[in-house]
């Protein structure tokens, strides 16, 4: 059978396609025009998608340069603002503040000083010395982000002065040590009967340390002298102790000091106690967290109000008690509690306010820790210092029996 002839036809778009011979139907016609409409509809399809996709990734790009520019420039001008500050404090403070690096809020300076990163420590003395009513503001929540507890005023003040330089102007030295007197009373309450003690004391210390280690000061002072350049603070605190000497217990045998001397742990902690409400109703009471110091030795739990005090305000035997971790709105908390009997009052007791002691009236002890880890610690130490006494055991389950029967 011969082929019959075909004739080529050229398109709008360049492509030479070649058709069939003219004999063929109408109905074939049509459909060979709509296979090629589809075609080029597919084409166009393909074209655009690539189009789009080329438009997104260069989007992505620009948008990536961009971020990253953007993150380069706010580095850059951090960096600028703490060579102004450097240079002129007010002024680099200024700078970031203009330019949203900074909050124009105290607490967010003090912040930004107390970080230090890249701030000279003279540039940062000098900040926290003026006295507008801004940089005192800057300077008392500068010296609140300094944690005090637990520490002598020696140590205290190197933890202080390794944040900043000390200024040359009394002025400034003078305000800077009274917000550090402040703190330190205010997280070590008792140590001084006031905060000018502990101010006069803190420059007597800083005098000293300026006497013994500056080069430039040849006459280096002899303890005798330092004592008496600061005759009149120890005379103040000579006759205060002459006039109200320390509370010391009689030595019966059963002196608390031996009891604490080598305790299996001791430490600050929160305490969940109670006191009478008066817009309650009757027997109504208000939870209250209290910081305690607290040891444990001999299978008891004592806790005090000051690490000086000679007594405890309270004592827990932890005789047949347990102890679980629990939530609560402060954290790192745990508790002591009777197993198995969620109403029974704690055996304990503690001394009220007028030095009577009595009974306590907890049916569990709630705790809170500064951190997870001291919790792990105390619940472990704790754990093992618990006692079981099988017959308690005995006598708590007939009791319950008992009760149990009466309700019947």
């Amino acid at each position: 059978m011969g082929r019959r002839k075909g004739r080529q036809k050229c398109t709008d778009d360049g492509d030479v396609n070649t058709l069939l011979p003219d004999d063929l139907s109408p109905e074939e016609h049509q459909e060979l025009e709509n296979i090629r409409r589809r075609k080029q509809e597919l084409l166009d399809d393909i074209q655009r998608l690539k189009n789009e996709i080329a438009e997104v990734t260069s989007e992505i790009e620009n948008l990536g340069s961009t971020e990253e520019k953007k993150n380069m420039q706010r580095n850059k001008q951090v960096a600028m603002g703490r060579k102004k500050f450097n240079m002129d404090p007010k002024k680099g403070i200024q700078f970031l503040k203009e330019n949203d690096l900074l909050k124009n809020t105290s607490d967010d300076i003090a912040q930004f000083l107390y970080k230090g990163e890249g701030l000279n420590k003279t540039a940062i003395g000098d900040y926290l010395g003026e006295r507008d009513d801004l940089n005192l503001q800057v300077l008392h929540d500068f010296v609140e982000l300094h944690e005090f507890t637990d520490l002598n005023l020696v140590q205290a003040l190197r933890q202080f002065l390794w944040s900043f330089r000390l200024p040359g102007e009394a002025q400034k030295i003078d305000r800077m040590m009274e917000a550090f007197a402040a703190r330190y009373c205010q997280c070590n309450p008792g140590v001084f009967q006031s905060t000018d003690t502990c101010y006069i004391l803190s420059f007597a210390i800083i005098m000293l340390n300026t006497s013994l280690h500056n080069p430039n000061v040849k006459d280096k002072p002899a303890v005798e002298r330092f004592i008496s350049m600061n005759r009149e603070l120890l005379r103040n605190l000579y006759d205060s102790i002459k006039n109200e000497p320390f509370k010391i217990p009689e030595d019966d045998g059963n002196d608390l000091t031996h009891t604490f001397f080598n305790p299996d742990r001791e430490g600050w902690l929160l305490k969940l106690g109670e006191l009478p409400s008066p817009p309650c109703p009757p027997g109504g009471r208000v939870k209250t967290w209290k910081r305690r110091w607290f040891i444990l030795t001999d299978n008891c739990l004592y806790y005090f109000e000051y690490t000086t005090d000679k007594e405890p305000r309270g004592i827990i035997p932890l005789e047949n008690l347990s102890i679980r971790e629990v939530e609560d709105k402060k954290p790192n908390c745990f508790e002591l509690y009777i197993p198995d009997n969620k109403d029974q009052v704690i055996k304990a007791c503690k001394t009220e306010a007028d030095g009577r002691v009595v009974e306590g009236n907890h049916t569990f002890y709630r705790i809170s820790a500064p951190t997870s880890e001291e919790m792990d610690v105390w619940m472990n130490s704790i754990k093992a210092a618990i006692s079981r006494d099988p017959f308690y055991e005995m006598l708590a389950a007939r009791k319950k029996k008992v009760s149990s029967m009466k309700r019947h």
